[in-house]
């Protein structure tokens, strides 16, 4: 009798653990299911954002647009730096970007470590002019900090009409200073490919070595490369520099079509992965040089668009990459517009050189590494914007001047060694022709 008593008792309680149990998981779904729809969430959000509207002490000249905006900022603000959500005047601006003209300061900026980090600042423009480096960081604007603003609003305050002033803090991570700087704002309007003086003449020098600089990738870049390449040409280019530092970078599509200048026809350039698809972007031209030489130069100012192009010519073993390592900016940005002119600029791939290697938070490491100091840098920079040297004063003038670019030194002196190479062994399989096949 006792030991039935015992084992009815067992029974009994493991069933009613049963039903806990079971009881316990189908609420935790239900629970889950409900915290997973969107509409369910959606009637929260509006029922947060009537109550905002309503009671909210100094909510009198709240909008509902200027919640919606701002919850959708902080929303994507939480995916990753590159996402942002625009207002329609920052579409605009977006848009003006791609086509190569807007107001501003000319900085590119990219979150970085939390910080508002310039990538690079556009030569001949009024950041570039004032001595801006690569890694600085701008902390407050018009004395007010930055920090925990979403990146473009920061942009926003630094973009304006033309002739106007802005009052910006920049520091400088590697000497740990900052500086007040009290620029006036212009047109930016940008050439992409320039020679070495700056300008679209394109010189040979004496060991029929060409140099090109892209600034950045917009929608005419492609076109002014093959302006360049024809010019160099037609004089008898031998071996060619690409210099791609200091290059932000910019639309994929161009990327692409600089790239295919240097490859044969069906060459994969780049690939980009993203949640649901996989994109493969082949050469549609052919080598365009005929395979001469060239040696890519880069720093930590060049990425994205600049870093497909290193990555893709160096994977296939078609130039030799000189300089420092790239920033690392490897990851592909849609821009969905919405229905009140407003954008989401969505981060949805990643991008993949020919041989699969990944390039965001990475970055391109040089064939060869040459690097240069802060100091040397803002010299070179001075030395290639029209008037930079001649706008100091005349201590400083012959300081500027006396420093070399060994970058670009190391370049040509590459060039003319593999220029020999192929003068002694005309019979030898190339390198490039090898990795092209």
């Amino acid at each position: 009798m006792k030991r039935r008593f015992i084992f009815s008792f067992v029974i009994g309680t493991l069933l009613l653990n049963l039903a806990f149990g079971a009881k316990l998981y189908l609420n935790t779904a239900r629970a889950a299911n409900v915290d997973d729809s969107a509409a369910a969430n959606l009637e929260v959000f509006n029922d947060a954002l009537h109550k905002i509207h309503k009671e909210y002490v100094d909510g009198k000249d709240l909008t509902y647009q200027q919640l919606v905006y701002a919850a959708l900022k902080g929303a994507v603000g939480k995916l990753d730096p590159h996402s942002e959500f625009l207002d329609r005047e920052s579409f605009q601006q977006l848009q003006d970007d791609t086509e190569g003209q807007f107001g501003g300061l000319g900085l590119v900026v990219a979150m970085r470590d939390g910080y508002v980090t310039v990538v690079t600042p556009m030569e001949d423009t009024p950041g570039f002019r004032a001595g801006i480096l690569t890694g600085d960081r701008i902390v407050k604007i018009e004395g007010k900090s930055v920090d925990r603003q979403p990146l473009t609003d920061v942009v926003n305050l630094l973009r304006g009409e033309a002739g106007s002033t802005v009052t910006i803090t920049v520091e400088r991570p590697s000497t740990g200073t900052a500086k007040n700087y009290t620029l006036q704002r212009a047109v930016i309007q940008m050439v992409m490919v320039k020679d070495i003086n700056g300008k679209k003449e394109f010189p040979l020098d004496e060991d029929k070595i060409g140099y090109v600089h892209i600034v950045q990738f917009d929608e005419k870049t492609s076109e002014e490369l093959e302006a360049a390449l024809n010019q160099l040409k037609h004089q008898g280019l031998k071996g060619l520099v690409l210099d791609l530092r200091w290059n932000p970078g910019g639309l994929l599509e161009q990327a692409v079509a600089v790239s295919e200048k240097f490859l044969p026809s069906g060459q994969l350039v780049v690939s980009t992965e993203g949640r649901r698809t996989v994109e493969k972007y082949f050469a549609k031209g052919g080598d365009e040089l005929k395979n001469i030489p060239v040696v890519v130069l880069v720093n930590l100012g060049s990425a994205s668009a600049a870093e497909i192009v290193t990555g893709c010519l160096q994977d296939l073993h078609r130039a030799v990459v000189l300089g420092e390592k790239t920033f690392g900016k490897g990851s592909v940005q849609t821009i969905f517009p919405l229905e009140d002119g407003s954008a989401l600029k969505l981060t949805v791939a990643k991008y993949y050189t020919p041989s699969h290697k990944v390039i965001h938070q990475q970055g391109i490491t040089p064939d060869i590494l040459v690097p240069v100091s802060d100091t040397e840098q803002a010299a070179i920079l001075l030395q290639r914007m029209l008037g930079g040297v001649e706008a100091l004063p005349l201590p400083q003038q012959a300081e500027v001047r006396a420093v070399h670019d060994e970058q670009l030194l190391r370049a040509k002196d590459l060039l003319k060694g593999l220029m020999v190479y192929d003068t002694l062994t005309p019979s030898a399989p190339k390198p490039e022709k090898t990795a092209a096949k």
